[in-house]
């Protein structure tokens, strides 16, 4: 594996796991009502940009999700790690793709708040469902659409209660705290995930039945369901699984012997 795409893997991962402690942070600080703000990615730039030197954060923000996009295109395209061209091969290689496209607009909203031109609708899911429910067929293809958010939302869970994460962590070499801390913080952050994965899901399949867009919804919206559903705290600790999970990313971005 090239030493260098592999730093740039890293400083893009690093990047996701700050972006998720802001949105874990702001949500629970949210729903313990100390002023934060149930938040997305977008959310969470904003916040950036509002701090002082806030646009070079939010740059150097981008440059890092920049870094995580060519690394999973490296990934798709290159196969550095030899998966291969078999059916499993070609399943993993498209996952890598997939995720580096769905940071690609997640950078796209970063760079539209940096140069003003928007940035901040919050619509873009239901803007999608929307124009998938104007197609021939349009429920179904939402009601495809729910089905693979719920096979995120089991999987998330699957890797957070079936160890897949942990062997990958023991073999790293850490020393013992270290490596408890990233057991600990990966299974609640899975978790937490998977059930915010899994409202979005919920949410999906709701716009389906009803025809309505606007039933639909993203991170944020899954965070008002759970609040208007369960209440702050449920809210506020589902928030603090995503700290978690902020924390396990960041640890396995520095961690050298990690692979992902």
């Amino acid at each position: 594996m090239i030493r260098k795409e592999k730093k740039i893997a890293r400083l893009g991962i690093g990047t996701i796991g700050v972006v998720y402690l802001l949105i874990g942070g702001l949500t629970a600080w949210a729903a313990f009502g100390n002023g934060g703000k149930k938040t997305d990615s977008t959310g969470a730039f904003k916040f950036l940009i509002g701090q002082p030197f806030g646009q070079i954060l939010l740059w150097l923000v981008v440059l890092g999700l920049a870094g995580y996009v060519f690394w999973r295109m490296y990934q798709t395209f290159s196969d550095p790690e030899d998966h291969g061209s078999d059916t499993n091969g070609l399943a993993l290689r498209l996952s890598f793709f997939s995720s580096g496209f769905f940071y690609l607009f997640i950078i796209f909203s970063a760079v539209e708040l940096l140069i003003g031109t928007g940035g901040g609708s919050g619509g873009g899911q239901e803007s999608m469902i929307q124009k998938l429910l104007d197609q021939a067929y349009g429920r179904w293809l939402v009601a495809v659409v729910a089905l693979v958010f719920v096979g995120k939302s089991l999987y998330q869970i699957f890797i957070a209660f079936s160890g897949k994460f942990k062997d990958k962590v023991e073999e790293a070499g850490m020393d013992e705290k270290t490596q408890q801390l990233m057991i600990n913080s990966g299974r609640v952050g899975y978790t937490a995930r998977g059930l915010v994965v899994g409202i979005i899901a919920y949410l999906t399949v709701r716009a389906a039945i009803t025809y309505d867009a606007s039933q639909s919804g993203g991170t944020k919206d899954a965070f008002n369901f759970i609040q208007n559903e369960f209440g702050s705290v449920v809210l506020g600790i589902i928030a603090f699984g995503l700290v978690a999970y902020g924390v396990f990313i960041v640890i396995k971005a520095s961690t050298h012997k990690m692979n992902f």
